[in-house]
């Protein structure tokens, strides 16, 4: 079985959904977002929390939230520590999601 990826910010607005998009092919694993705002797109919920294999926020703060929010399990949390100051699927976001979520894969599912 492939592994699951959960893909956090803020809204679920630009960040998440651009990452989902750029991995949604991708065979290694499967990959869903969501945000941690009440008008987020979807906001997580605990289903999420243990459909997850790996949860990357792209926050500090969102990490932080989900530690507080479902305290008593959670899979691994990853901050991506991508500002919010992008388009969904801006060429620059895609190219950061890319190379920092690739660099924590290479260690977590080989």
């Amino acid at each position: 079985m492939k592994p699951h990826i959960l893909f956090v910010c803020g809204r679920n607005k630009r960040r998440s959904p651009t990452a989902v998009n750029v991995y949604r092919n991708d065979q290694r694993f499967t990959v869903y977002s969501a945000g941690i705002s009440g008008t987020s797109g979807h906001q997580i919920n605990q289903k999420d929390i243990h459909w997850a294999d790996v949860i990357f926020v792209f926050e500090d703060e969102y990490g932080k939230w989900i530690k507080r929010k479902f305290n008593e399990s959670h899979p691994k949390i990853i901050n991506l520590s991508i500002p919010d100051e992008f388009e969904y699927m801006d060429s620059e976001l895609i190219e950061l999601i890319k190379t920092t979520t690739e660099n924590y894969l290479d260690n977590l599912f080989n």
